[in-house]
């Protein structure tokens, strides 16, 4: 064959095959099948809510969880390729979740949740970010960082935890969940709160990689103030949350928020960046009803929005507002078990890529 006739052919084909790529890539694109929108990589996980009217549609049930519901609960996560969990509380309202001589154990059918999830965990190689709170009333946010008797109390009980739990290969690190809202920068009482937790927690256990999720995103001042700022905070993983389900901000919007927080993060070279990435609705007003599931398509949208900036995303969360049909640990919203099957659907479609 002519070899200019034949380099003529091999270019027909070559821009014929080209431009089906590109028509697959378009049309796996309007399926939400962008190869570059990161997965869910994990989730929060509570054994109560704190704000009964949000968690009506599973605090009533989760006292009643035996072990094995328990167990089954965390082997959901890891089934839809979730590898972290971030524990919201250990204790509650003077109750824990787990036999303290501390305080008074939630009377729970399960004598020990945080043992089983733990367990659990160990067994499908899920890594845990162990709350070290709520020793006094969570929603005093203020004093729960300043107070010097809570303070005292906190670091008791994380040396308790620690002793009991700390051996779990799933016990990766810490959380520390008090949270200030970050209006502009980052406020010397957070600073001062997370930096002594921190402290703590290396004492204790050494390798621990330790996790905070501020809210206030969206007011974030990315500037060099904001730099130095986080050269002084002591953690390793900042989660910020996306706050769309909270209605503080619009989806489709929160990415240009994360990518001013990406610059920041690389010029301090602390902290990694990750998100904290709501995935309920409000069945009635915001903070006064029930959390209930978001659709899938809104999730998506959140999902892509948001992956070119951050490391991983966590969301809030899967207890109660996502399901696997058929589960024995079945709890939360009716519409929970579509969502698990939208995400699961999703995911499969994602190995054509």
């Amino acid at each position: 064959m002519d070899r200019r006739k034949f380099l003529q052919i091999s270019g027909v084909a070559s821009t014929s095959l080209l431009l089906q790529n590109q028509l697959i890539a378009s049309t796996l694109s309007g399926m939400g099948l962008n190869s570059a929108i990161k997965p869910i990589s994990g989730s929060w996980f509570e054994f109560t809510h704190g704000f009964a009217p949000e968690g009506k549609y599973w605090n009533p049930v989760l006292p009643q969880f035996t072990t094995e519901q328990w167990k089954a609960k965390v082997k959901e996560h890891s089934e839809l390729g979730m590898e972290y969990l971030v524990l919201m509380a250990v204790a509650n309202d003077g109750k824990t979740f787990y036999p303290s001589k501390l305080q008074p154990r939630y009377d729970y059918a399960c004598p020990d949740p945080l043992e089983a999830v733990l367990s659990a965990a160990d067994e499908c190689e899920i890594k845990f970010f162990v709350s070290n709170d709520f020793w006094a009333d969570w929603r005093e946010g203020n004093k729960m960082m300043t107070s010097e008797e809570v303070a005292q109390l906190r670091e008791k009980g994380m040396e308790e935890v620690a002793e009991k739990y700390a051996h779990h290969k799933s016990f990766y690190g810490w959380y520390y969940p008090n949270e200030s809202g970050l209006w502009n920068t980052i406020d010397d009482t957070t600073i001062q709160y997370v930096n002594r937790c921190n402290k703590k927690a290396k004492e204790l256990t050494p390798n621990s990689v330790n996790l905070i999720a501020p809210y206030g995103t969206k007011s974030v001042r990315a500037d060099d103030n904001y730099v130095r700022k986080l050269e002084q905070l002591d953690i390793d993983i900042i989660a910020y949350q996306d706050e769309i389900g909270v209605k503080k901000t619009k989806v489709g919007t929160a990415g240009k928020y994360y990518e001013a927080l990406s610059k920041v993060h690389t010029k301090a070279g602390r902290s990694k960046l990750w998100a904290d990435m709501e995935i309920f609705e409000f069945e009635g007003d915001v903070y006064d009803s029930a959390l209930v599931p978001a659709d899938f398509e809104r999730i998506l949208k959140q999902m892509e929005d948001i992956s070119p900036f951050v490391d991983k995303i966590l969301v809030y969360q899967y207890m109660g507002i996502m399901n696997k049909p058929g589960s024995i640990a079945t709890v939360g919203h009716p519409n929970s078990g579509k969502l698990y099957t939208d995400y699961r659907n999703w995911l499969e479609s994602r190995k054509q890529l």
